[in-house]
C-alpha cells in the first residue's frame, strides 16, 4: 500500500520539481544573457571625470588660449566672456536648455526642437539611468534603451558642451565688443540656435539623428555651428580699430601655449566620454583624438617652416587645436589611420583659409574662430563619412568602405547646420545691436575692454 502511495504521489512531486527547475534555468539564462539596466559604478565615475574635464576645456583652457592672443588691456575681457558663459549657460541648461536640447516634443516641432517636460529637470530622479548610450547612436545589447550611468551625469555632461559652444565665438568678436551686448546676443544664441542644433543631431527623435548623421563629440553641434556664427558676427561687428589685414600680436605667448594644452587635455574628457561609458569605444577615442592632435601640430609646424622659414609656438598650438576640432565628430568611427590623415589634412585646410583667404578677403576674425573651428568642423564631420569604419563600430561605415550614403548624409548636416546657424545668428546678432548696441566705441576700444567694460587692469607696474 505505501508503495503505490509514493508511486502515485512521488511521481507527479517529481515531475513538478524538474519542471520548476527547467523554469528556474531558463529565468537564469535569459538574466544572464540580457541584464537589468543598472548603474555602473566604473561608468559613473569616468564619466563624472571626464565631466569635470569638459569644464576645464572653458575655463580656464579657451579662457587663458583666447586671452592670451589678444593685447594686454584686453585679457580680462577674455576671461570674463568665458567665465561668465560658464554661469548663465548652466543655469539655462537646468532650467530648460536640456530640455528643449534632449527632449520630446508633439506635432510638426518634434523632429526639431524638445518640449520643457524635463524643465528644471522635472521628474528626473538621481538613481535614474541616461537614456542615451554611447553617443546617442547605439542600443544596448540586447535591446535595452537606457545608459549605465546617472541621467543627471549625463545632463551635466552636455551641460559643458552647451558652455564651451558659444564660448568658441568669442575668438571672432574679440577687443571690440560691449559686454552687456554680448552677454544678452550669447544667451539667446544658445537658446535659439545651440538647443535646436543638438537636438537635431543627438536627441533621439531628432530629424538628422533620424537621418543617420554622425557626429560623436560635437562636429556640427559644436564647431560647425559656433564657427559659422564666429565668421557671421566679424563681418557683422566689423574690424577693429586699425586692423592692418594681419594678425594682431598676441601679448603673452607662455598663456597661449598653457590654455592650448588644458584644451588638448580636456578634450580627452570631451572625446572619450562622448561613448557615456569606460569601455573600448572610449579608449579608441581617446587614442585618435591624440594622434590626429599630433599629426594637426607636426603638419601646421611643417607648413609653418616650409611658408615663413620658422616654426612659430603659435602655429603650433593653433594646430593643436585644429586637430582636436577636427577628430571631434570622427572619435568614435575611425581608427589610427583615419585618424593620422584627418589630422595632417586639417592643418593645410585651416592655414589656407588663417594665411591666404582671410588676408586677402579683408575680415576681421580676431583669433581665427571661423578658420579653426568653422573650418576644421566642416573637415571634420565631411571625414567622418569618409574615414568610418565598421571595425570601430561595426554599424558604421564611411565612403571609403563602400557607404556613399553615409557621406551624402554628412554633406546635408553640415550644409543644414551652416544655413541655419549663419541666418540666425545674423538676425539675433542684429537685434541686439539695434536694442542694446553691441560694438565697442572707438574710445572704449582705445582705453581697452578690461577698463571700459570692467574697471580693471590685468597688469600693474612694479613698485
Amino acid at each position: 500500500m505505501i508503495k503505490k502511495i509514493i508511486k502515485y504521489i512521488g511521481l507527479p512531486l517529481f515531475l513538478t520539481g524538474v519542471t520548476t527547475l527547467i523554469s528556474f534555468a531558463q529565468e537564469v539564462t535569459t538574466a544572464t544573457a540580457i541584464p537589468a539596466p543598472k548603474i555602473d559604478s566604473g561608468d559613473t565615475a569616468w564619466m563624472i571625470v571626464a565631466t569635470a574635464l569638459v569644464l576645464l576645456m572653458t575655463i580656464p583652457g579657451l579662457a587663458l588660449f583666447y586671452g592670451g592672443l589678444v593685447r594686454r588691456k584686453n585679457v580680462l575681457s577674455v576671461l570674463m566672456q568665458c567665465f561668465i558663459l560658464m554661469a548663465v549657460i548652466s543655469l539655462e541648461w537646468v532650467a530648460f536648455g536640456y530640455s528643449n536640447a534632449f527632449g520630446s516634443s508633439q506635432g510638426a516641432l518634434a523632429p526639431y526642437i524638445g518640449g520643457f517636460d524635463w524643465a528644471f529637470l522635472k521628474g528626473i530622479g538621481i538613481n535614474d539611468l541616461s537614456p542615451y548610450f554611447i553617443s546617442h547612436s547605439q542600443p544596448l545589447p540586447g535591446g535595452g534603451s537606457t545608459g549605465t550611468i546617472p541621467h543627471i551625469v549625463f545632463i551635466l555632461f552636455q551641460c559643458m558642451f552647451a558652455v564651451i559652444t558659444p564660448a568658441l565665438i568669442i575668438g571672432a568678436f574679440a577687443e571690440r565688443i560691449k559686454f552687456r551686448g554680448f552677454l544678452i546676443f550669447s544667451i539667446l544664441w544658445a537658446i535659439i540656435v545651440y538647443n535646436p542644433v543638438a537636438h537635431w543631431v543627438w536627441s533621439a527623435d531628432g530629424w538628422l539623428f533620424k537621418l543617420g548623421a554622425l557626429d560623436f563629440a560635437g562636429g556640427t553641434v559644436v564647431h560647425v555651428n559656433a564657427g559659422i556664427a564666429a565668421l557671421v558676427t566679424a563681418l557683422m561687428i566689423g574690424k577693429r580699430k586699425y586692423y592692418e589685414g594681419h594678425p594682431t600680436p598676441p601679448h603673452n605667448v607662455p598663456m597661449v601655449v598653457i590654455g592650448a594644452a588644458l584644451l588638448w587635455f580636456g578634450w580627452f574628457g570631451f572625446n572619450a566620454g562622448s561613448g557615456l561609458a569606460a569601455d573600448g569605444l572610449a579608449a579608441n577615442a581617446f587614442l585618435v583624438t591624440h594622434i590626429a592632435t599630433a599629426a594637426a601640430a607636426l603638419s601646421w609646424g611643417l607648413i609653418d617652416w616650409f611658408i615663413n622659414k620658422k616654426t612659430t609656438v603659435v602655429g603650433i598650438c593653433t594646430g593643436a587645436v585644429a586637430g582636436l576640432v577636427a577628430i571631434t565628430p570622427a572619435a568614435g568611427f575611425v581608427g589610427v589611420s583615419g585618424a593620422i590623415i584627418i589630422g595632417l589634412l586639417v592643418s593645410v585646410f585651416c592655414f589656407i583659409m588663417v594665411g591666404i583667404v582671410k588676408p586677402k578677403l579683408g575680415y576681421d576674425d580676431s583669433l581665427d574662430a571661423f578658420g579653426v573651428h568653422g573650418i576644421g568642423g566642416i573637415w571634420g564631420a565631411l571625414a567622418t563619412g569618409l574615414f568610418a569604419t565598421a571595425a570601430i563600430q561595426p554599424a558604421y561605415s564611411g565612403l571609403f568602405e563602400g557607404n556613399t550614403t553615409q557621406f551624402i548624409v554628412q554633406l546635408k548636416a553640415v550644409g543644414t547646420t551652416i544655413i541655419y546657424s549663419g541666418v540666425l545668428t545674423a538676425a539675433l546678432f542684429w537685434i541686439v545691436d539695434k536694442t542694446l548696441g553691441i560694438k565697442a566705441t572707438s574710445n572704449e576700444e582705445t582705453t581697452g575692454l578690461d577698463i571700459s567694460q570692467h574697471g580693471e587692469i590685468a597688469y600693474t607696474e612694479a613698485e
